[in-house]
């Protein structure tokens, strides 16, 4: 019985020890940091990032790439769930400026290009991962949508572009995921880069024609915006035709 009850207790630790919730996510703190430092909100909402300036900082520099470092060594499939997708987001938006970094200056992402053929840096191999290799692509394609099913992640993941849904000034945290992604909605769909109302329609960002499977029939993706509107947009987007899509590929530069 004494033996019974030794393996009972030893069973009981493995498997507490295994749980994903105990895994530890890499301190989101210094990313926190260099975000506060060189990010920064323009008088037109748009988050922009002092390129030049954290450029010029090996230290700051050095700090982003122990960053990414500390999420290859991590192993996220052992994370929570919430905590699991502010792993990805984190490591896909700190990767995206090491990417821009490294080419600056270029006034647009997709002048990054790492073959003739490319469209911009998204499938270049540029972490290791749980002994995979991955590019942004494969972060954000193969891994965040598909897995968590959920078009918040499009507020979540930043392409160094105004059109894009503004990179966070802090990082994702997974017991305050939804809180982030909520806010992260709401800004985007205030802004005009998300939906603008015209004499003609909607325009609305080409984030929801490029990934309209994640946002549904346009019925659910008005539901969608809508949810996250404020009052004052509600009606246009329930009522309004959509027009078109717009977007914007330049640079989220400081100016």
């Amino acid at each position: 019985m004494r033996l019974l009850a030794l393996l009972a207790n030893v069973l009981v630790w493995v498997l507490i020890t295994m749980t994903p919730a105990q895994a530890q996510a890499p301190d989101p703190a210094p990313f926190d940091r260099l975000l506060q430092r060189y990010v920064s909100t323009g008088t037109d909402g748009v988050n922009r990032v002092d390129y030049r300036a954290w450029r010029s900082s090996p230290a700051d520099r050095a700090a982003l790439d122990a960053f990414i470092a500390a999420h290859e060594a991590a192993r996220p499939s052992q994370l929570a769930r919430q905590a699991q997708f502010a792993f990805w987001a984190n490591l896909y938006n700190a990767v995206t400026l090491d990417v821009v970094l490294e080419a600056y200056p270029v006034s647009s992402i997709r002048q990054i290009r790492p073959t003739i053929l490319a469209t911009g840096p998204w499938r270049m191999e540029r972490v290791t991962v749980e002994g995979r290799a991955l590019s942004l692509d494969d972060i954000e394609h193969r891994i965040m949508r598909p897995t968590f099913r959920d078009p918040r992640v499009h507020y979540a993941v930043n392409c160094a572009s105004i059109g894009c849904p503004n990179l966070q000034r802090e990082a994702f945290r997974g017991a305050q995921l939804d809180a982030q992604l909520d806010a992260a909605a709401r800004a985007f769909i205030a802004s005009d880069r998300g939906v603008r109302i015209t004499s003609q329609g909607l325009r609305l960002s080409r984030i929801y024609q490029w990934f309209a499977e994640d946002f549904g029939s346009e019925e659910r993706l008005r539901d969608h915006l809508a949810r996250y509107a404020a009052d004052a947009k509600q009606l246009d987007i329930r009522r309004q035709r959509i027009s078109g899509y717009d977007y914007n590929w330049e640079l989220n530069d400081a100016r």
